[in-house]
């Protein structure tokens, strides 16, 4: 996930050196980074459903086959044109890595243990914001920014073997104690429409984090020690958020995320109104957001055994309906309100967020116990 991560988030730093090199402007490139989540958001949904029908882990493999094939040819594209249709080509192939893992992971851990093990990978991507997009600025600097890639492509084919060494619990394995549900259009928008408000929420307001802070008076270096505060906060707010779905469940956890979120807005308003403990503010907002993605995934996982791929995969594509949406927001409130505006917006999506979820039709998990063979036959009790 780390790798899959890098590969989305690179290409932003290196955009300059993409651009000198093919003599365009970098906001020509940058079209290549819209290409690649848009082609990702489109193809999750398909493959999800292929890798639940002829199975995740042959699914994982060629699509990591075909993302190091990507990656390849992204280091050799000598014009945009080339580029961007490889950067198409990478996406659909990472669109059906993620949803797989998710699934493996939720079939191959322990239930005691599935919302942590799904939260590391997670953070996985998580760390690839953090430390994926600066370890390929030093490189590209170094080696030139082909190098990169093909160090992605590299790295993926790698992946292939390690990743059939892993996985060796068959495919689609569901576990014990999880009431099956039939996935229909209706129930998944249900369910997945939390995603969509949350994403909104904290998209709307990141996107334009870099603006806000600088119209407050934040200087260059400032704002980098906020950002790597913020991604700090993200990665243990994913791996705390797991723990706290294994203990409390998945749903009192997003309940909980949803809600803190829209406080943590409020509160980062107030914090930057009276420039005290903003670094602060933005580390907690970012730790309490993140509680809310792996305990969706968990309980997601647990509601659709039989098509995990497939709701995970539409999961992944709502978050990135949700970054789009949320940008579109985040605009519009910079303009009405400032980046005090956009903090309101994005709370406002929070609170949707939980309250929609709230109506959705969440179910705690219960547990099947088939007695032993009486004379009037088999009692089950739920």
């Amino acid at each position: 996930m780390f790798v899959i991560g890098s590969d989305l988030f690179v290409v932003s730093p290196l955009l300059p050196l993409i651009a000198a090199d093919y003599a365009i402007p970098p906001a020509s490139v940058a079209s290549s980074v819209t290409i690649f989540a848009v082609s990702y958001m489109l193809s999750a949904p398909f493959l999800g459903r292929l890798a639940d029908r002829i199975g995740r882990r042959r699914v994982l493999r060629y699509c990591l086959c075909a993302f190091s094939a990507a990656n390849l040819l992204t280091a050799v594209a000598g014009n945009l044109e080339f580029l961007l249709v490889v950067r198409c080509f990478a996406g659909a192939a990472a669109a059906g890595v993620s949803p797989s893992v998710y699934a493996l992971v939720a079939s191959s851990a322990h239930p005691d243990r599935r919302a942590t093990c799904i939260a590391i990978a997670v953070s996985g991507l998580l760390m690839s914001l953090s430390l994926g997009a600066p370890l390929g600025l030093l490189t590209a600097q170094s080696l030139g920014w082909p190098a990169v890639f093909a160090g992605l492509g590299v790295l993926g084919l790698i992946f292939v073997w390690a990743n059939n060494r892993v996985w060796r619990d068959p495919d689609g394995a569901s576990g014990l104690g999880a009431p099956a549900k039939r996935l229909t259009a209706a129930s998944a928008g249900a369910r997945l429409a939390p995603t969509v408000l949350w994403s909104m929420a904290l998209y709307g307001m990141y996107t334009y984090l870099g603006e806000g802070l600088t119209s407050s008076g934040y200087s260059t270096e400032e704002i980098a020690v906020v950002i790597l505060l913020y991604g700090c906060g993200a990665i243990g707010g994913t791996l705390i958020g797991g723990h706290m779905a294994d203990r409390l469940g998945a749903r009192l956890t997003s309940a909980i995320a949803t809600a803190g979120l829209c406080l943590c807005f409020i509160l980062l308003r107030l914090a930057l109104d009276n420039a005290v403990l903003v670094d602060c503010a933005f580390a907690l907002t970012s730790l309490v957001a993140q509680l809310f993605f792996p305990a969706q995934q968990i309980s997601l996982a647990s509601d659709f055994p039989a098509s995990r791929a497939t709701i995970l995969a539409w999961n992944n594509s709502a978050l990135f309906l949700g970054i789009s949406l949320g940008s579109l927001v985040g605009g519009q409130a910079i303009s009405a309100g400032g980046f005090d505006g956009n903090l309101m917006a994005s709370a406002a999506l929070a609170i949707c967020g939980w309250a929609v979820q709230k109506g959705a039709g969440w179910t705690r998990t219960t547990t099947i116990f088939i007695q032993p063979l009486r004379p009037s036959g088999i009692q089950e009790a739920r």
